[in-house]
């Protein structure tokens, strides 16, 4: 192989390591603010949420639900859940 082959692969195996540590912060952040005295960042929170379909989502948006008041936020969730139930089975 020559070497600027070996640069590119190890320039994508770095850029991919690196990708799964920024995404790893960043979903805990957002799953720190779900519950944020805040609703705007609740709401913000669960816009990320709802892109990220997984059992361990549901199981957090179930905790969410009992936690949230906010009746907007609380629909938005509600939707939210529906939509990842029926996609994971």
């Amino acid at each position: 192989m020559n070497t600027r082959i070996k640069a590119l692969l190890a320039g994508i195996g770095v850029g991919a390591i690196v990708g799964t540590l920024v995404a790893q912060q960043s979903i805990g952040r957002h799953r720190e603010a779900l519950f944020s005295a805040r609703p705007l960042r609740r709401l913000s929170a669960l816009g990320y949420v709802s892109r990220v379909p997984s059992v361990e989502t549901v199981r957090l948006l179930h905790d969410y639900l009992t936690w949230e008041r906010h009746p907007m936020l609380r629909r938005r969730a509600e939707r939210i859940l529906r939509r990842m139930e029926a996609k994971l089975g």
